[in-house]
């Protein structure tokens, strides 16, 4: 196995591999062609999922993912990593910049290329949702975003056997989205519930208007002027609040693994893992008032 990486790996979910590691990064075509040479299989997963402008996603997530196909040119089969946000370019800069780095490597690679949609990744060492776990473990009430919206969740080790099942199939084919076994998604009600029950609380819940969200983003797109990038933008907010982010049916093949997680056990693995890395408290529970 050989990765792309800054620096050397230190990290203890690398204790039972040995990768051999290319020093370098996106925009360093040399490490780029050492980390292809000989492959029969590349894995391309390196994005930008924050960035104040489209400029700054399509160098990484477009220009940076063309670079790759074109290294892996003499590779028999490439896997992209993509994300279900490019099934709505028109949404965010993010999810344009994602749909447009999968049109680039299909341009170079052809039938050579399979294209991974997971959806909302989740589990030990993500910090994009720890703010969700942090607030179920310390809010007595909690907001839902959209009484009616889908979303769907994969805990991040069943993604990695999907997209390891991708890699070890025959190359090309249709788009594959990746999620856990409730393909129809879940409603924020329940991912709200099931945030708090696997930090051992029983909130209360509250409807937040849809203007408010939308309203907060574009508040937070005013530090993007100072070269912040928040996680919550106007375009973020257009994200979360579409009514739609559920996985199309019969767009995953036979050879993708079932997943091992379902929400309650994945929620409550990736809350065991904060606390165990200090990343949240253990914390006493609250009684419903």
């Amino acid at each position: 196995m050989r990765i792309l990486s800054r620096r050397d790996p230190v990290d203890t979910l690398w204790r039972e591999a040995e990768p051999e590691v290319v020093v370098g990064d996106l925009g360093d075509e040399a490490a780029l062609t050492r980390l292809c040479a000989g492959a029969d299989v590349v894995i391309h997963g390196a994005g930008l999922v924050k960035a104040p402008n489209r400029a700054a996603f399509d160098a990484v997530n477009v220009a940076g993912a063309r670079r790759v196909a074109l290294a892996a040119a003499g590779v028999p089969h490439v896997v992209l990593v993509s994300s279900l946000t490019a099934r709505e370019p028109q949404l965010s800069h993010y999810s344009a910049s994602k749909r447009a780095g999968e049109a680039a490597m299909a341009e170079v690679l052809g039938g050579r290329l399979t294209v991974a949609r997971p959806c909302a990744i989740y589990g030990p060492g993500d910090r994009e949702l720890l703010p969700v776990f942090q607030a179920a473990d310390s809010m007595p009430v909690l907001p839902i975003l959209s009484p009616s919206a889908r979303v769907a969740m994969v805990h991040v080790e069943d993604a990695a056997r999907q997209v390891a099942a991708l890699a070890a199939a025959p190359s090309g084919g249709p788009v594959v989205e990746l999620s856990d076994s409730r393909r129809e998604g879940y409603s924020w009600r329940e991912l709200m519930a099931a945030a708090a029950r696997a930090c051992g609380k029983s909130p209360r819940f509250a409807p937040v208007p849809r203007a408010l969200v939308h309203a907060i983003g574009i508040t937070n797109d005013f530090t993007a002027l100072l070269g912040h990038a928040p996680m919550l933008s106007s375009a973020k907010a257009r994200e979360l609040l579409h009514p739609d982010w559920a996985v199309i049916s019969g767009s995953s093949p036979g050879t993708i693994p079932p997943p091992r997680f379902d929400l309650e056990q994945g929620f409550a693995d990736t809350v065991a893992w904060y606390r165990s890395a200090a990343w949240m408290k253990h914390s006493l529970r609250f009684r419903d008032p």
